[in-house]
């Protein structure tokens, strides 16, 4: 076997990995290490693996043994021949200056006598959008194992791996900090992991100090999990074709869009290349994304490439002399559970709803990503819309982690002059070569990035970003913690003489992609969210002084929104001379300030103008849904995002468009295009939460042109589960999981005669309401209930 050619992996150590679950605060980075970062002598050049090695005695088999790891920029870690962590680390880093490190249960992986310890590390050594490379390549072990320390130090053995090397052009495009992988089987170590190699021969580690030595400094624990892993499985079908050079394609076609790392078992002749990429491998316009080279010995191999890549299906490309035997491949991901579901009568928005929701699930991994082929970058307006569709989608306990993760990223690599930015984590130099291309070649003298989007971050720090994650988990601590950056950042926007916002083009003027973008309302619309975001953050974290300038800011902006952008029929900015702005519109009514008197012509404006990109589109299903036009919004939710629909791909475009003609599109899995997920869970089946964590949640219904709708959402009270038909009678099947309770509400669109809870009247047409009723709206008869399951049944006059 070549290792790492293929890894043996049990499942089970998916759920060993020592991690406490908490939402109080990230893990404190001040715990005292006694091992030391360790290395090579060699220069840390890009793109290099180095094998460590050591083995330790026991006097038995120990009761608790808790390993902490940390590496730049990922690791594989056995114990006594099998395979405890596939592709550890996280990438850097919990501040600009910092590193992630993991802590991993060793209990079931460790014997009484001797045991083995391997590691692979892999140090990419460039900085990406997602990476902020330290530049020196290193490894920690601290093990504490029944109260003795087994810490890395000099006695550990290195050895680069002679088998991995640099591939030729072309290269990931510069966004990316992962390179490819090239793996010649003619120089590997045949299981230089395993317990019985003799491995004496090797260099003795460098000791480069403990923590928080530079460059790796202050060492915090990962907050997520380590990932899921299916270990190597077969494709759903496997393909062969032959090209006119003379080459063949074997095409490994997988179920969905997924991270996967490919393998092959073949038997050839000597120094034949087999390449391996997705079907996206070189589908944009901003250059390649990752793929491997793998450079046979003679005879029968097999070999599993360990830089993960994604798309729906894996083309290895080889002389017709190779002979494959088997591709198999294994499919790695974020450590979550799938649990919330919807289902309707209407089959496009369910293919909607689905690929919206694989489309965020394959952005995700060691940060929310914009997408996972062309950058991996933690853009924090794609991040608003991935939070918001993770809550209808994964278990409440390990789902809103990532969030929870990125929004103490983006707090905490907040600039010294309060200005916050995205995305992060990411290096430097690599930003050069962006900073030409956004800026007509004014870039900044040393290259950096850090540049603001100011627009982005007023949805990041506000209403739909911090406060939504607070609001679907109850985590008061992370909202204490990061809210002074939020006060800091929104101290630097200022209102004018017309009580309205004072322009910030911040370093990048982003508001959306497309054109005809009314940035002054939309503007407006976001600083309002983000302040009313901000007193409540205020309130939660005692901090009442600040809530005065808050108010003071969003009352100028209520004084003067609509004297000044309303036009009579639509909203428009004085200076903007574009075509009007759905986005701009949507937004006044999604910030709530929008007159009702204005509601009917801002429908009309959503019915015949279409400049939102799908970003952007979420806000304006989501103000259809508040303009109380659900059948419009289904309308449009399902002209604009058509051509997704019917794509043959199990995942969203970034733009308009789709089917088998990509060009102009983007990348093929942009979770931002995801937000119908979001909005048919939280308005269409009218579930959301009332108090923090989902204490309290409302059944809210504006089904529209919808006869049926069936939806499970995770709580960390349980599931809420909820079955609605409307024909001639209108009926609510609801589970109220234990320890939470429901605000009903049974439309008023219908009529209601009478409306019986659990068999009993509660509403009767000209008579006083009874039982649980706690009121009604323009749009809802509402009641409470405790948990429990509910059956409410409303018949139409």
């Amino acid at each position: 076997m070549n290792l790492p050619c293929v890894l043996k992996f049990n499942r089970m150590t998916v759920f060993m990995v020592f991690y406490v679950l908490v939402f109080s605060g990230i893990a404190s980075a001040d715990r005292q290490w006694q091992g030391v970062w360790i290395g090579s002598d060699q220069v840390s050049k890009p793109n290099i693996w180095y094998c460590f090695r050591n083995d330790i005695e026991l006097s038995k088999s120990p009761k608790t043994a808790v390993a902490n790891i940390a590496c730049d920029s990922k690791y594989w870690l056995w114990i006594n021949d099998e395979m405890v962590v596939f592709e550890g680390q996280l990438k850097r880093g919990p501040t600009p200056k910092d590193t992630y490190y993991d802590e991993i249960d060793l209990t079931g992986h460790l014997k009484k006598g001797k045991n083995a310890i391997a590691v692979l590390v892999w140090y990419w050594g460039k900085h990406g959008f997602a990476h902020n490379s330290s530049g020196k390549a290193g490894l920690i072990f601290d093990a504490d194992i029944d109260g003795k320390r087994i810490v890395s130090d000099s006695s550990w053995k290195v050895k680069q791996h002679p088998a991995y090397s640099s591939t030729g052009k072309p290269h990931p495009n510069w966004r990316l900090a992962e390179p490819n992988i090239k793996f010649d089987a003619q120089n590997d170590i045949a299981d230089w992991y395993k317990s019985n190699y003799d491995y004496s021969g090797w260099s003795e580690s460098v000791e480069f100090g403990k923590p928080p030595v530079a460059p790796w400094n202050r060492l915090e624990k990962r907050p997520i999990l380590q990932w899921k892993n299916t270990g190597i499985i077969d494709y759903k079908e496997v393909a062969e074709k032959y090209n006119d050079d003379g080459t063949k394609t074997v095409i490994g076609v997988l179920p969905y869009n997924c991270q996967v790392t490919p393998y092959l078992k073949i038997d050839a002749p000597a120094s034949m290349t087999v390449n391996m990429q997705g079907d996206n491998y070189n589908n944009m316009p901003n250059g390649p994304t990752v793929r491997a080279e793998y450079i046979s010995r003679r005879g029968i191999q097999e070999y599993e490439s360990l830089g993960w890549m994604n798309g729906h299906e894996i083309q290895y490309t080889m002389p017709k002399e190779v002979k494959v035997l088997e591709v198999k491949y294994r499919e790695t991901g974020y450590n979550a559970d799938f649990v919330g579901t919807f289902d309707c009568d209407d089959e496009r928005l369910n293919t909607l709803w689905e690929k919206a929701k694989r489309t965020l699930y394959v952005t995700m991994r060691d940060n929310y990503m914009d997408c996972p082929d062309r950058e991996r970058a933690q853009w924090w307006g794609d991040a608003v819309n991935e939070l918001g569709e993770a809550f209808y989608v994964f278990d409440a306990e390990k789902g809103p982690l990532l969030a929870k993760k990125g929004i103490y990223e983006l707090a905490r690599w907040q600039r010294p002059d309060k200005v916050i930015y995205s995305p992060v984590p990411a290096g430097v130099s690599q930003w050069w070569a962006m900073s030409k291309e956004m800026s007509g070649g004014k870039q900044k003298k040393d290259g950096t990035w850090n540049w603001e989007l100011p627009r982005q971050i007023l949805a990041s720090v506000g209403w739909h970003g911090f406060w939504t994650y607070y609001w679907y988990t109850g985590d008061k601590q992370t909202i204490v913690d990061v809210y002074p950056h939020v006060r800091d950042y929104l101290s630097l926007w200022e209102i004018g003489k017309d009580g309205l916002v004072i322009h910030r083009a911040g370093d990048w003027d982003w508001t959306d992609w497309g054109h005809n973008k009314d940035v002054a309302v939309l503007e407006n619309a976001w600083l309002y969210l983000a302040l009313k975001a901000a007193v409540e953050m205020a309130k939660l974290s005692g901090e009442q002084s600040d809530i005065a300038g808050y108010m003071t800011k969003m009352e100028s902006i209520e004084a003067n929104f609509n004297e000044t952008f309303w036009r009579g029929d639509r909203y428009h900015s004085p200076a903007y001379d574009g075509k009007t702005d759905d986005r701009a519109n949507a937004m006044a009514v999604v910030a709530g300030l929008a007159k009702k008197e204005y509601y009917p012509l801002i429908r009309l404006v959503l019915s015949n103008q279409y400049h939102a990109s799908p970003y952007m589109e979420k806000y304006v299903m989501e103000a259809l849904y508040l303009l109380d036009v659900p059948g419009q919004g289904v309308e449009r939710t399902k002209k604009r995002f058509a051509s997704m629909i019917d794509a043959p791909i199990t995942t969203l475009y970034e733009n308009f468009g789709g089917g088998k003609d990509r060009v102009g599109n983007g990348t093929y899995n942009h979770a931002w295009s995801g937000g119908a997920l979001t909005v048919l869970s939280q308005y269409a089946a009218g579930i959301a939460p009332t108090k923090p964590g989902f204490e309290e949640f409302a059944v809210l219904p504006q089904m529209g042109p919808l006869k049926r709708i069936r939806v499970v959402v995770p709580t960390k009270y349980g599931n809420i589960q909820l079955r609605l038909n409307k024909e001639k009678t209108l009926s609510m099947d609801l589970t109220v999981p234990r320890g939470t309770e429901a605000i009903i509400g049974v439309p008023k669109e219908i009529n209601p005669a009478n409306i019986h809870l659990n068999g009993k009247l509660v509403y009767k047409s000209g008579k006083a309401p009874a039982g649980s009723y706690v009121g009604e709206d323009d749009k809802w008869i509402k009641y409470s209930v405790k948990a429990g399951n509910w059956k409410i049944k409303a018949n139409v006059n």
